[in-house]
């Protein structure tokens, strides 16, 4: 049975294979549309340089009127990022908007590593080094980088 969300998710996916933002990788799982696996690649030249990050995207039959749920899979350490992978960032939350594709989702969550909301703390450790001790924060992400490479 083919949905609105589910038309919609194909295009997502056509859109993401054909014209692919830079260091983003997604796709459904083989059987199952509404469950994605995705890899976002940490931005050059940031301390989230080399990481490569697993999130998964569970959609519902509401998208794109609502947005699916984000988590990573990889550990983090993020203000922005719970301990058990979901991620505080507005768009996923009351800024979402049917015009909102799986790559801009993804490009979105790639940026906020780089430029976390220290006021908006999902981890509150993450956002007081980072805001104080930025030296430590950066070691620490660099150390969540590297785990990165042999976490499956």
């Amino acid at each position: 049975m083919t949905t609105p969300s589910r038309k919609r998710l194909m295009r997502d996916f056509k859109r993401l294979q054909q014209d692919p933002p830079a260091g983003i990788s997604g796709a459904p799982q083989e059987n199952n549309i509404m469950l994605w696996n995705a890899v976002i690649f940490g931005p050059d030249d940031t301390p989230w340089d080399g990481g490569t990050f697993k999130l998964t995207l569970q959609f519902t039959e509401d998208y794109p009127n609502k947005p699916p749920t984000v988590c990573f899979v990889s550990r983090m350490f993020h203000p922005n990022i719970y301990a058990d992978g979901s991620i505080c960032l507005d768009i996923l939350q009351n800024q979402w908007s049917p015009i909102y594709d799986v790559a801009a989702i993804l490009t979105s969550i790639q940026s906020l590593l780089c430029d976390p909301n220290p006021n908006s703390p999902a981890n509150s450790e993450a956002a007081r080094m980072f805001s104080e001790n930025k030296r430590e924060y950066n070691r620490r992400v660099r150390e969540i980088v590297e785990q990165s490479w042999t976490a499956d």
